[in-house]
Order: C-alpha cells, then structure tokens, then sequence
C-alpha cells in the first residue's frame, strides 16, 4: 500500500530509499521466474521507477510495470519501452524546454526549445484518436481551472493499455500555493474521483498506481473502453480512502 508522507521526506532520506528500491528490484529480476531474460530496465529517481529498455510484448511490460508499482516507496512508474518490435510514441503536455525524455513529442501553448508543436491544453489535443501509447502531464493539472476536458482529451488519444502519467503539486505543500499561475489544488482523492465518480458515459479510467510524497502527487493511470469492468474495490483500496 502507497502510505501519503505528511511531510516530503529529505533528499538524503529519498537517496536511501532509491538505493533499497534498486536492490530490491535487481534482487526480485534474480529470482522471479516472470522475469527471467526481461530486456525492461528499471531505474529509481525519488521515488518514481523510469522504465526503459525492450518488451517482448504488452504482457511483459503490463507484468514489470505491476510488479515495480508494488514495491513500498514507489510513487510512480514511468515509462518508455519499446514493445513486440515497435517505439512508444510518448508525448509531454505542457513540457515547455524540458522533456521526461528526449524523443518525446513535446506541446505547450507557448513556443520553447522542447516544444513541437503549439497547443491550447484546455481545448482539443492535435493528435489522432488511439495514436499515442505514454502521455505525460507533468505539472500542468493545476494550471487549468477545469483540467477534465484534458483527461478526456488524454483518454481518446491514448491507445488501449496506453498510460496517462500525471505528477502535480499536493494541496497541502507550499508548492501548490506558491505559483500564482496555479487554479488548481489537486490530492490523491482527486484522482479516484477521476477514476470512479465521473457521471455516466464520460470516460472512465483505471488506476495503475496512485501515491504521494508529501510535497506531489502521482498517478498512472489507463483507459477503460465503455464494456470494460470498473476497477476493483480491493485494488482503489491500495490507493485511495
């Protein structure tokens, strides 16, 4: 379970926890028969797991991601793999000079060194329906005073089993106050009512992971088509209240 930090811990206190995370999780590749010949590479930056490398095929990927995401003091699972032969096409909203990773296709609504192309985040996203397989939305949620027609944005471009990555600030921390371009105040809460108290026949999400560091927010979270199940209660459970 994704227990919320009243307070972020310290720098010195997030270099540990990667390095336990790193041991832990080469420990699990030398032992798990699931993971046995894994081309996936996982590397921890404060908490977030970056995935990178080569899967054999979605189910290999879908497998890692789940298995990371359970270890205790992972916030996110960030990812760029390469899948069954094919490159992810991975795009940055609102990524102004810096990209997750370079490659990224990179839109904000003011022109920079990292942006492609030029967009209004708060209207329609320039990109074909089932195009995309990693969105990021890196503090850009608290920007936009109603930031749902984005997710529902994000939800029709994104492929099936593709993944909305979103990081903002935590209502409590002084980041989420100290920006006066900020509209919004967003919680971890805030994602599970994106997920299951959205009215009737708008889109609906699963939450791959949801957490909190104290100072941010973090969730990944994929698609549901409209025949799929709702997300289990025993799985919301791990996140949410």
């Amino acid at each position: 379970m994704v227990a919320m930090a009243p307070h972020p811990p310290s720098v010195e206190r997030l270099r540990a926890v990667d390095g336990f995370l790193t041991e832990t999780w080469a420990e699990q590749v030398r032992h798990d028969e699931r993971l046995r010949g894994t081309g996936v590479e996982v590397r921890f930056d404060r908490g977030v797991a970056h995935v990178t490398g080569e899967a054999a095929d979605p189910a290999e990927l879908r497998r890692v991601r789940e298995l990371v995401g359970r270890l205790a003091g992972v916030y996110g699972v960030w990812c760029r793999v390469r899948t069954a032969g094919r490159d992810p096409v991975v795009v940055d909203l609102g990524c102004g000079g810096q990209k997750q990773w370079p490659g990224n296709l990179g839109l904000d609504i003011f022109p920079a060194a990292g942006v492609d192309a030029v967009a209004d985040l708060s209207g329609s996203l320039p990109l074909a329906d089932d195009s995309v397989d990693v969105l990021f939305a890196v503090h850009i949620l608290e920007h936009l005073l109603d930031f749902l027609p984005l997710v529902d944005e994000c939800h029709r471009v994104l492929r099936p089993g593709g993944v909305l990555h979103v990081m903002s600030p935590w209502w409590r921390h002084v980041n989420a106050v100290a920006d006066p371009t900020h509209v919004r105040f967003l919680d971890v809460q805030t994602i599970k009512g994106i997920c299951v108290q959205r009215p009737p026949g708008t889109p609906r999400w699963y939450p791959l992971h949801a957490g909190c560091d104290g100072a941010s927010i973090f969730a990944d979270l994929t698609p549901l088509a409209p025949q799929d199940p709702p997300p289990d209660p025993a799985h919301l459970s791990r996140f949410f209240d």
